[in-house]
């Protein structure tokens, strides 16, 4: 059965913020058609050229986006999906020349506003399975991340045991 959605009402001063973030992602993440192709590009990965100023423009929108969502009650799991994808982004970015590619393919931004403006019109928003199983990879991600450096040192030392005695 498909789920029944009340939609709210947002008001003027909301509408307008999600109006203008939503024009800052699309001026960051695909202001420009790329010649020749139907990619389009933003300001993002222009901006990502210039040492330190991509790293500081970029996120400032992603916190403007973020916090609407907190304004709107949006659930904390899609605020959760919402800062990962800004945390992807920002690890993609900090590699010399392949950031500023990987900003053009990854656009955090407007796949927040997507999340933001989705959950922002249902009355009672509801995380979708999708949005849990997001999280759920990207803490499963983290701990394996972290658990590795104690995995590989575990193995060495069982190695350097074998080796030497």
């Amino acid at each position: 059965m498909p789920r029944v959605v009340r939609l709210r009402q947002l008001t003027p001063g909301q509408s307008q913020r999600l109006e203008a973030l939503g024009r800052v992602a699309q001026l960051l993440d695909s202001a420009f058609v790329v010649p020749g192709t139907s990619y389009r590009i933003g300001l993002d990965p222009i901006l990502g050229l210039v040492p330190g100023l991509g790293d500081l423009v970029s996120p400032l929108c992603a916190i403007g986006i973020l916090w609407q969502a907190r304004d709107l009650a949006i659930p904390r799991v899609v605020q959760l999906r919402m800062i990962f994808n800004v945390a992807i982004d920002a690890l993609g970015g900090v590699v010399p020349v392949v950031g500023d590619f990987f900003d053009i393919a990854w656009k955090a931004n407007h796949r927040n506003m997507a999340l933001l403006v989705r959950h922002a019109q249902e009355e009672r928003a509801a995380a979708s399975s999708g949005d849990w199983l997001f999280v759920v990879a990207m803490g499963l991600m983290l701990v394996a991340i972290a658990a590795a450096p104690f995995v590989i040192l575990g193995w060495l030392a069982v190695v350097a045991g074998q080796v030497l005695f």
